[in-house]
């Protein structure tokens, strides 16, 4: 069902302000439609992008019930928000995409494990933990990964368990205790469905993480895979948001083992930042093909336009106070590289400052380009 988002009393609502947020405002301009933000910090990168900007807490029900009984169409850019009061919401009308019992499941990793064992959708095997006195009965199991089952994001609420001596330091709260698994790449591929049930796909990209930060820093698209791994990524990423019945845009992170198995790691139910390249790269980026599932519009072509690498530009180690960009006209006279800063006035060693995106007709050309471009632009404080 299209949503009639060209009248003049219309409303999206977006939980969060940040950068995901800044994108997609960006492209709601372009539909001529009208939004509100809601966001606890109140110099969030939406701030002034927006024709209402609500500064409060999204994970408060009583803030997210009123936030949303002033639009039409709800959605998010973080998906730790109340649950609660998008189901109250969805209750008394208000369309809310994804759905709240999309979010309750993706917030919760153990939740999420279990629908992928359910859906016989491949994973890595795990344990579902209580606290650290029971995961001490799966020493055997360790090196493993250790995952909080709530509140984690961007690497946060991840750990690595050695031995029996990680366990002295461990998270104290339930968790997913994740067999390592011996991956040769990790991937992505993003899938988008919209309220008439259609679905579409991005060609799958290739991840690298910042080792400190357990960020993704260098992405490459399309990712240097087989066919047949590709096909099995979208074959995975395709069942996920279908049984999900999810409307919207999903990430589905996925491992590439040395055996040739495809396994997902994680999903994330919004416009994520291994589809940033997506602005440049493709037919129609991940926000506009968000937007497009949410109001119930044909979903856009996804095809790749060039190659390109997407690279983090992340505040560096030592500097933290009001950012300056150093190197940014170098790499601004390079061809086929796109700047985006996000409007974070203030960096941190390792904060998302921005991403910039790297095209060519040959990849392996965007690839050298995109290693000048991380040794050129670098966020310091002056």
């Amino acid at each position: 069902m299209m949503v009639n988002f060209s009248g003049k009393d219309f409303k999206l609502g977006v939980l969060g302000g940040g950068q995901l947020g800044r994108m997609l405002l960006q492209e709601a301009v372009n539909l001529n439609i009208t939004t509100a933000i809601i966001d606890p910090d109140a110099n969030a990168p939406c701030r002034y992008l927006t024709e209402s900007f609500v500064h409060g807490d999204f994970r408060d029900e009583a803030t997210v019930y009123n936030f949303g009984k002033n639009v039409n169409v709800l959605t998010i850019e973080i998906e730790h928000v109340n649950v609660r009061a998008l189901e109250r919401l969805e209750s008394e009308g208000v369309l809310v995409f994804p759905q709240p019992q999309v979010l309750a499941m993706v917030q919760d990793k153990g939740l999420q494990k279990e629908f992928f064992v359910s859906h016989n959708i491949p994973t890595a095997p795990f344990h579902l933990i209580h606290d650290k006195s029971t995961l001490s009965n799966h020493v055997d199991s360790f090196p493993a990964i250790l995952k909080l089952r709530k509140g984690g994001y961007d690497g946060k609420g991840v750990m690595k368990m050695k031995d029996a001596s990680s366990l002295n330091d461990c998270f104290d709260a339930p968790c997913v205790l994740e067999e390592m698994i011996d991956f040769s790449m990790e991937i992505a591929v993003i899938v988008a469905r919209n309220s008439a049930g259609e679905i579409v796909h991005y060609p799958a990209v290739e991840m690298e993480f910042n080792p400190d930060a357990n960020l993704v820093e260098f992405l490459c698209s399309p990712a240097r895979i087989s066919n047949e791994i590709s096909d099995k990524a979208i074959a995975i990423a395709r069942k996920v948001i279908e049984k999900t019945g999810m409307t919207g845009i999903l990430a589905v992170e996925m491992f590439v083992t040395k055996s040739g198995e495809v396994l997902v790691n994680e999903i994330a139910p919004r416009p994520h930042n291994s589809g940033h390249q997506t602005i440049e790269g493709n037919i129609t980026s991940q926000y506009a093909q968000h937007l497009r599932a949410i109001l119930g519009l044909p979903l856009g072509a996804t095809d790749i336009v060039k190659p390109s690498v997407m690279i983090n530009v992340l505040g560096e180690k030592g500097h933290e106070g009001e950012a300056h960009y150093q190197g940014i006209n170098e790499v601004m006279e390079m061809s086929g590289v796109y700047v985006h800063l996000y409007g974070k006035k203030i960096t941190k060693p390792m904060r998302k400052m921005g991403h910039v995106t790297i095209t060519d007709n040959d990849l392996n050309v965007a690839i050298e380009k995109s290693r000048i471009v991380q040794q050129k632009l670098k966020v310091l404080t002056q």
